[in-house]
């Protein structure tokens, strides 16, 4: 079933121009409208399925510095405060709240890990704290488990995803920028080599500016351009469980089973790290890129079925702008749970939390994350096609780095001093023969 989102009403005309068109309904494409609204541009946001259908409302929700790649840590930190403001801003809920994430291990590289990402961490200002084995068992004591150490990151939270994007789409709509549901974008039209239009089902809106946050979408929609971007996806799997007055944390993480408060009486429950590889025709168009990952994370991914492949979303066909895509055929993509991996939750949850083996399923759901070959996503201009903006790639990390993410996007985009240093997203990283280097934390 579909992970638990709120749905929001369409504006009804699409318009025949505007001063940017942002294609994809999800956590980057709609902060990024609402930035570029705030900043007086007509905007357009144009989404084939729902506001978040897709791997924004199917997250954990975590909105994280602790254990960031060092390329992404200032983003993180940037999103956080913003995450704050617009709420401050809006009066819109979109459940984010700084309630600190708590880790525990009993493994001592795991822990020699954390130490070190926390040496740099404090070097540059991010609040972290290790936590010896008192400490650890202390704050881990609904589990009934004594622990070697662990970690606190103080100023980190989590908000609600299944109603955080769409509160800021509405946000967005206050502001005069129009939402599009079930409307997909079928390509570019450019003039002199620049965008010029965006096709879609509906129509084509004119416009210089076109930004493609499309997540799992975004590199068959590249293809279409002539753009090379490696991009792969991981099937997750995801659940929640009433869990009522159990007197649980916000967020926590040990190797066996991750939990996260999702509104009033639930939790999620995940795995961190394991998922599926359903082979797609991405998988063998980009192989060596992929490689190092899949190497690194071999204990934790597995083979998965041909569902990737029948969705479409990294095909290698050629789509013509006059005919239904692919986007059309299967508007959000909306995977099998690997019935495996909820078994293999329910039972690491039950063994390190007695009380959560009588708590009843709530909802069971999966999702495709969009990933690269180092696990940091792609923000960049299109040299090919000038006028084009492709944010993607963001491998599990986009939610929480969402609002900072969007903002750099804003500020590409109109050409303002940027929020961070945009060089570690460039697309050139992936270049034939360039090395991309995956963190070690």
């Amino acid at each position: 079933m579909p992970a638990p989102l709120q749905f929001i009403e369409s504006t009804t005309e699409l318009p025949d121009q505007a001063d940017a068109v942002i294609i994809g309904g999800g956590v980057i494409g709609t902060f990024t409208a609402y930035y570029l609204a705030k900043r007086g541009l007509k905007v357009a946001l144009i989404e084939k399925g729902v506001i978040a259908g897709e791997q924004s409302s199917r997250n954990w929700g975590w909105c994280r510095q602790q254990n960031r790649d060092a390329r992404e840590l200032a983003m993180a930190t940037k999103a956080l405060d913003l995450w704050e403001q617009f709420g401050a801003e809006t009066g819109e809920d979109t459940g984010f709240r700084r309630c600190g994430l708590f880790y525990v291990s009993n493994d001592p590289k795991e822990l020699d890990t954390w130490a070190r990402w926390g040496e740099f961490a404090r070097s540059v200002g991010v609040k972290t704290r290790m936590l010896n084995s008192e400490e650890a068992t202390r704050h881990g004591g609904f589990t009934g488990q004594r622990w070697k150490g662990g970690v606190h990151s103080q100023e980190d939270g989590i908000a609600n995803p299944g109603i955080a994007v769409p509160a800021v789409a509405r946000a967005l709509m206050k502001l005069g920028g129009t939402v599009h549901q079930a409307c997909a974008a079928r390509g570019i039209e450019t003039t002199g080599g620049a965008v010029s239009a965006v096709v879609t089902e509906k129509g084509v809106i004119k416009t210089p500016l076109a930004i493609h946050a499309g997540g799992a979408w975004a590199s068959s929609f590249c293809r279409q351009l002539g753009i090379r971007f490696p991009q792969a996806s991981i099937r997750q799997t995801i659940l929640s469980v009433w869990t009522g007055n159990l007197s649980l944390p916000e967020a926590f993480v040990s190797k066996s089973i991750s939990i996260t408060r999702r509104g009033t009486g639930l939790h999620t429950l995940a795995i961190s790290g394991r998922g599926k590889v359903d082979p797609t025709g991405h998988i063998l168009r980009f192989p060596t890129q992929f490689l190092p990952m899949l190497a690194r994370r071999w204990r934790s991914l597995s083979v998965g079925g041909l569902e990737g492949l029948r969705s479409g979303h990294e095909t290698l066909a050629r789509w013509r702008l006059d005919k239904p895509t692919p986007m059309e055929t299967l508007r959000i993509l909306d995977p099998t749970p690997d019935p495996k991996s909820i078994r293999l939750t329910l039972q690491g949850a039950a063994d390190l939390i007695p009380a959560l083996a009588a708590t009843p399923v709530a909802a069971t759901w999966a999702g495709y994350i969009d990933s690269t070959p180092d696990g940091v996503p792609l923000i960049d201009e299109m040299e090919k096609v000038p006028g084009l903006i492709v944010a993607a790639g963001f491998s599990g990390h986009g939610f929480g780095i969402g609002p900072g993410a969007a903002h750099l996007v804003a500020d590409i985009a109109t050409g303002q001093t940027p929020i961070i240093d945009p060089h570690p997203f460039r697309l050139s990283r992936f270049g034939r023969g360039n090395r991309t280097d995956v963190s070690e934390f």
